[in-house]
């Protein structure tokens, strides 16, 4: 049976909101998401790219984070390493963009709507998504306290992996609608994961 497509899943409109925020092409996948097996590997190789970007900019960092599921000791994920940098003011990019630059992060979206977002990726060995967000975004506490829950929690951890696994064997245009298609799980364990008020 061939796995469902859901190339399709996004209008016109939708699909040209998505790729305005690219500062080049977004990259298209047409067809499954690759899973790999947790690897204890991972957090090592965030460490190593901590200390590239705190050597990269110094005490402008107010905070840097090991996020996503390869954060998740046990959870199989794409084996790309999502780091969270929370900088004071992500639109002044004329301070921190060069030297994460130099670094070899390439700058490639920009949403500033979306609480001054930006992404750089870098890569591969390993590939890198680092999203940047201002101290006021309320992306930190979501993404922290879904990463802290999933440690902690094997029954959720489980049911996020399922998911994830369903979701995979589909075809997908863009990896961003996979992202999306996992909201209503997310969501659902954000409600357990976050204090009553978050």
């Amino acid at each position: 049976m061939p796995p469902t497509d859901h190339t399709n899943d996004w209008d016109s409109a939708e699909e040209q909101h998505f790729r305005d925020s690219w500062l080049e092409a977004p990259p298209t996948l047409d067809g499954q998401i690759l899973l790999a097996e947790y690897s204890p590997f991972w957090p090592d190789q965030y460490a190593r790219l901590a200390a590239t970007i705190r050597d990269a900019l110094g005490d402008r960092i107010l905070q840097l984070e090991h996020i996503g599921s390869t954060s998740v000791p046990g959870l199989a994920a794409k084996p790309i390493i999502d780091i969270l940098l929370v900088l004071a003011d992500p639109a002044l990019e004329a301070t921190y963009v060069p030297p994460l630059e130099h670094a070899g992060f390439r700058l490639v979206l920009r949403e500033p709507s979306w609480y001054e977002h930006r992404l750089f990726r870098r890569g591969p060995d390993p590939n890198v998504n680092l999203h940047v967000h201002p101290p006021a975004s309320p992306e930190i506490t979501r993404w922290l306290h879904f990463r802290d829950h999933l440690r902690t929690t094997p029954a959720d951890r489980a049911l996020y992996e399922q998911t994830k696994r369903r979701l995979a064997a589909a075809r997908w245009r863009y990896v961003q609608q996979y992202a999306e298609a996992k909201t209503e799980v997310i969501e659902a364990i954000l409600a357990r994961a976050l204090p009553v008020g978050g």
